[in-house]
């Protein structure tokens, strides 16, 4: 599996394939890369991890996509097991069947104990688990599965059990309290602990197909994307927090650009009638030019988001973005909506938990008139009526949402007042441009009175606010 330019080139491979996956690393990176394998011990599989995590990576949200290539480029063996341990190790029943109860029990005692020999037969147990269990027979030979070889195990149905020998290695039940501090360590260590059961099977399941299949192949389409790819409208939860996460990086990135942006555009636009004037003394040529003189007052922004359902993780992610930006613009004023409209601004305060804010947001603003499906029209028509006062000439305005009415009355002259007050107005769509228009997306009528531009991902929603924003 390795290069046949060496370990030099090994190397050289796998920090190409993180930059295929979106992973910046440049020369200076690479050469410290390389100085870290010269010292490690590369039998030590975890330090030389660490040690290339720390040359490559910049961002923390990039580690699950780097820990799912290294397992692909430096795994931990090769070659299927012998399957003669796989019958003495997974337990099994008088006809020779896996016993799924003693499995599952197996499973409880080894998580419970979590120490290195356990952790250690814990991967062992799980190469064997996707041998046995996550085996299936497709064109291309033998395939493995990690959901298949965790279906009948369930792994997260041992929780409760997990966590019940966890408080009862620590601390007999009648002398703690509920809800303490040790319940709450132990409940997160029994899902952390569940969490790296189901890695361990992933990372064996890469493994096997890319013997198959080969590593780039298996890269392609088997390693986690970066959190700032990741689909808004596909996310998972996990995914979700880990964009979250992405937040505050995110908003410094922006912001030095604002600001830069700002800055560039100090020196105004050329004033002609006066450069034109001032080239009287130089025979009509005009050698001195004259500027404007700038305007320097930050810029107000309007931010009108859809909160329904279908599109809640990319309007909060937006949102969150937007609330740390709040620096760059002079007022912010955030308006939410399902079928009808109201300012949410006041659940944005410097001091606020955002999370606590969004879902305030759901409890206790005026957002629903009629059935609670989203309603873009009324909503544009609520705004326009109570809000109009909101929206200037100095104000920009941010419309975040997909544009699917319900097949309602999407009321496009609403939103059209709205944008021919305003200075500029954007709207940030979370679906594919190819998905405009269809079913009952109102988004190429929306389109026609408005700048619309698709928003997918973090990385997406980064590029369109650098260079859209007003400064």
């Amino acid at each position: 599996m390795y290069s046949r330019h060496g370990l030099e080139g090994h190397l050289v491979e796998f920090v190409e394939a993180l930059r295929k996956r979106g992973i910046a690393v440049g020369p200076s990176e690479t050469v410290d890369a390389g100085r870290v394998v010269s010292v490690l011990d590369l039998m030590d599989r975890e330090a030389l991890r660490e040690g290339l995590a720390c040359s490559l990576l910049r961002r923390p949200t990039h580690r699950a996509t780097f820990d799912a290539l290294f397992d692909l480029w430096f795994p931990a063996a090769t070659g299927q097991r012998d399957s003669g341990k796989i019958d003495t190790t997974l337990p099994r029943t008088a006809d020779g069947a896996i016993d799924f109860t003693a499995l599952r029990e197996l499973i409880t005692e080894l998580l419970v104990d979590g120490g290195p020999e356990a952790v250690e037969l814990t991967e062992m147990l799980a190469a064997q688990m996707v041998e046995e269990l996550g085996q299936y027979k497709s064109t291309n030979g033998p395939s493995f599965s990690a959901y298949q070889a965790l279906r009948d195990v369930a792994p997260d149905t041992l929780l409760s059990r997990i966590l019940e020998g966890l408080l009862g290695n620590a601390d007999p039940a009648s002398t703690r309290s509920s809800g303490s501090y040790e319940d709450e360590v132990a409940k997160r260590t029994a899902a952390q602990r569940i969490a790296d059961l189901r890695k361990m099977v992933e990372n064996e399941t890469r493994r096997r197909a890319a013997e198959q299949l080969g590593r780039e192949r298996v890269a392609s389409y088997g390693v986690p994307k970066l959190a700032e790819d990741v689909d808004f409208l596909r996310a998972s939860d996990t995914e979700m927090v880990a964009l979250r996460r992405s937040v505050t990086p995110l908003a410094r990135l922006l912001a030095s650009r604002l600001a830069a942006r700002r800055s560039r555009s100090r020196a105004g636009a050329i004033d002609l009638r006066r450069t034109l004037r001032k080239s009287m003394s130089t025979g009509g040529v005009p050698i001195d030019l004259v500027q404007r003189k700038p305007r320097r007052a930050r810029p107000e922004l309007v931010v009108m988001c859809d909160v329904s359902g279908s599109v809640a993780g990319f309007s909060h992610f937006t949102l969150l973005l937007v609330h740390a930006l709040r620096e760059q613009f002079s007022r912010v004023r955030i308006f939410a909506f399902i079928d009808s409209t109201d300012e949410v601004t006041r659940f944005f305060d410097s001091g606020a938990d955002l999370g606590a804010a969004m879902s305030r947001i759901i409890r206790e603003s005026d957002l629903i008139t009629y059935d609670g499906h989203s309603d873009y029209g009324n909503a544009f028509e609520t705004f326009d009526d109570k809000y109009a006062q909101s929206v200037t000439s100095r104000t920009s305005v941010l419309v975040l949402g997909d544009g699917r009415t319900n097949y309602r009355d999407p009321k496009v002259a609403a939103l059209a007042r709205t944008v021919s007050v305003a200075k500029h107005a954007y709207w940030l769509n979370p679906e594919p441009t190819g998905q405009w228009g269809s079913g009952d997306s109102a988004a190429n009528v929306y389109r026609d009175v408005i700048s619309m531009y698709e928003c997918r991902s973090a990385s997406q929603l980064s590029e369109i606010v650098a260079r859209l924003l007003p400064v």
